[in-house]
């Protein structure tokens, strides 16, 4: 069940304009990954966009669109919770849930028990069904 399908729609319209933003000369050198870095030098051909060729800078503009900012590809909304009092102030027709990395077990399994009867989508439960650690 996938809520604001519209809105997904809309933001993987725009990706598919939006370039695939390499970091300078990692296509030349096999040490540098292609993960990118903003260019900083004085005198960087890619900063300055000296030549046509070079890959495009990431600005303001290649942003997505402001209403389907936040959603999980699954549509929900993205919720980090740290316990259940901050889980009923949410809706589960269009909230998801993220347990916080800080919560501990035995509460996460609690938050989990509350979330699954009031039918939220959990993005991360990693609780187990058994008490061994194996």
């Amino acid at each position: 069940m996938t809520i604001n399908k519209e809105k997904l729609a809309l933001r993987q319209k725009v990706a598919e304009h939006r370039p695939e933003f390499e970091r300078q000369e990692s296509w030349r050198y096999k040490r540098i990954s292609v993960n990118w870095r903003k260019p900083k030098g004085v005198d960087n051909h890619q900063r300055k966009q000296k030549f046509r060729g070079r890959p495009g800078l990431v600005k303001v503009g290649y942003g997505g669109p402001k209403i389907a900012r936040g959603l999980h590809p699954s549509g929900f909304t993205d919720n980090l919770v740290h316990n259940i009092t901050e889980l009923q102030k949410l809706n589960p027709k269009e909230d998801g849930v993220r347990i916080a990395h800080g919560v501990g077990t035995k509460k996460r399994h609690e938050i989990v028990a509350a979330a699954m009867e009031k039918k939220f989508k959990i993005f991360n439960a990693r609780v187990r069904t058994s008490g061994s650690k194996s």
